[in-house]
């Protein structure tokens, strides 16, 4: 008797506490056209290739949340953040500013929005990836010293990880890049996921 309650034990335990529940690890993609993959199908977008790359490394629990808008400025990001923070992500890469240089922006209003942004993430207990961006060199050197430097002292004065230039390895690349010579094509898209993903790594819980 006593042999066949031991074998029926098992049974009687529920199936959910025989193995761990692995928790979603949610990851915000917060930027302009450069992350929601303007032009391209939304598998080959920034948000879809790096949650494969996430995948094929072993975070097989990261949901990468889409949250870029094409032609948004630091302004706008910061009047939209508190909406995508609405699926309470655990992490967040913020790539924003390359409009604001397009446009030639005061650096100064860039610095502020993008510095709004980081301090509410910061409140939040959000660990963030501040994705840098460099100014069109046709604004001039004066322009672009100040420009290029708001996101390394942003990067000092939040604490948060930089990834010094998004387009990395891809910016002025024809076989790299759409027709318009800005925005990065499928292929431009997996250079900046293979470059950008140690970075990530280190922000992910």
């Amino acid at each position: 008797m006593l042999r066949l309650l031991l074998l029926l034990l098992p049974l009687a335990i529920p199936m959910g506490l025989s193995t761990a529940t692995a928790k979603e690890t949610r990851l915000l993609a917060f930027g302009d056209s450069l992350t929601s993959g303007w032009g391209l199908a939304a598998r080959e977008a920034f948000p879809a290739q790096l949650e494969r790359a996430l995948h094929a490394a072993g975070r097989k629990t990261v949901r990468v949340i889409a949250s870029g808008v094409a032609g948004d400025t630091s302004a706008g990001g910061r009047a939209r953040l508190a909406w995508s923070l609405a699926d309470r992500p655990d992490a967040a890469i913020v790539e924003l500013g390359a409009n604001d240089g397009l446009r030639g922006i005061d650096p100064a209003s860039t610095y502020g929005n993008l510095d709004a942004i980081l301090a509410e993430l910061k409140r939040r207990g959000i660990p963030v990836l501040l994705a840098g961006m460099y100014a069109p060199p046709n604004l001039g050197s004066e322009y672009g010293e100040a420009f290029n430097a708001i996101y390394p002292q942003l990067a000092e004065r939040h604490g948060v990880v930089l990834y010094p230039f998004f387009l990395e390895g891809v910016a002025v690349e024809p076989a790299l890049n759409q027709p318009d010579g800005i925005h990065p094509n499928g292929d431009g898209v997996a250079v900046i996921v293979e470059r950008i993903l140690p970075y990530v790594m280190r922000v992910l819980p």
